[in-house]
């Protein structure tokens, strides 16, 4: 009978991203965004119960037992690396599987802007990855991590939940510290993180107040401080991170992240216009004295976006722009590119001004 092993085997032959294992139908695997069902038989309750005993160990075990839920990494051998959640649903055990890439490609094998590399070689303050699930933030991180591993000699601290890319010391050394297993969480680990000497720090998820405090404050005192968030653009994460704090502080919030911010990256998934995979739309912010000037003001914040459109000349740009450009050049389709737009209508515009779509 097949096992979870299998699945997993069949997600790299496919070149898939995930697996989604529930009772009552075979498992289905995503493969460029789109899941699809494999034809493996139906699972049971059991079966499925089953497939996640053989992948958890005793303190997994016991940590879905006690919460429900529970995430960790796992390596299947001769296959890679998958980030995994095992879950109840409907009374019954269910998994997801995120498939990990070994590594991460370069910066322009991602077809990430020359700006990221410019912002990786920062010394000190806060770079921000953003985009939601499945948009490419942990590659982007990865190869963030490994252009300053490869270049910088120094000590770079990962907190992460779990460790999905394992990194092997080049220039720098790189310790890997996972949630649950080398310290309790984010906040913990970062305050702890003064005393272990980093020079980059980077912080997988950033979930709540404490947290953010901690990372700005790790940034304002000399480090580097990479981390990642669920939001869709680069307006957003501006207010997301404000918004994580109440009125009464948010103000000194604004000057410390106006202080220390240095870009946003923003990630949206595209289907590529000949069907071999995704390519990233992304849309970037670079601090400048424009956009300090507008993070400390509340009533100018919403303009975020207006300067990232007319700030080319710093590498900023909108995620429309991106997306242009990806048409422009024959990567994307204009169907994919109109659903990816933040807006639609303001896109077509665009493109009847450019020359590259007729008037209807």
């Amino acid at each position: 009978m097949a096992s979870i092993h299998d699945f997993m085997r069949l997600v790299a032959e496919r070149k898939g991203s995930d697996l989604h294992i529930k009772p009552g139908g075979p498992p289905y695997i995503r493969v460029n965004g789109r899941l699809h069902k494999t034809d493996f038989p139906p699972l049971s309750a059991g079966d499925c119960a089953s497939a996640a005993s053989e992948i958890m160990d005793e303190n997994q075990a016991s940590m879905f037992k006690s919460h429900g839920e529970v995430d960790f990494a796992h390596s299947e051998p001769g296959v890679g690396r998958f980030r995994v959640n095992v879950f109840h649903q409907r009374g019954s055990v269910a998994i997801a599987c995120r498939r990990v890439l070994p590594g991460s490609p370069p910066f322009d094998q991602l077809g990430m802007p020359p700006v990221v590399r410019t912002l990786a070689d920062e010394q000190r303050g806060m770079i921000l990855v953003t985009g939601p699930t499945s948009s490419g933030k942990t590659t982007t991180t990865a190869a963030i991590i490994n252009h300053i591993n490869a270049t910088r000699a120094c000590h770079v601290l990962t907190i992460e939940d779990p460790i999905e890319i394992l990194h092997s010391d080049q220039m720098a050394i790189v310790s890997q510290r996972e949630i649950g297993q080398d310290t309790e969480d984010f906040a913990t680990a970062l305050r702890a993180a003064m005393r272990q000497d980093p020079d980059v720090i980077f912080v997988g998820e950033i979930r709540d107040s404490e947290t953010v405090k901690a990372a700005l404050q790790a940034a304002e005192t000399g480090h580097l401080v990479i981390s990642t968030l669920h939001t869709t653009d680069v307006s957003e994460t501006v207010n997301r991170i404000i918004d994580f704090f109440p009125p009464y502080q948010q103000k000194q919030v604004r000057v410390a992240l106006g202080g220390s911010l240095k870009g946003v990256v923003s990630q949206r998934l595209v289907p590529r216009a000949d069907g071999e995979g995704l390519v990233a739309a992304v849309e970037i912010l670079v601090m400048n004295g424009r956009v300090r000037d507008l993070i400390l003001n509340p009533e100018h914040t919403h303009l975020i976006h207006d300067i990232v459109a007319e700030s080319g000349f710093y590498g900023m740009q909108t995620f429309d722009q991106a997306l242009m450009e990806l048409f422009r050049s024959g990567l994307v389709t204009l169907e994919h590119a109109m659903v990816a737009a933040t807006s639609p209508h303001d896109f077509k515009v665009a493109l009847r001004q450019e020359g590259l779509q007729p008037v209807s």
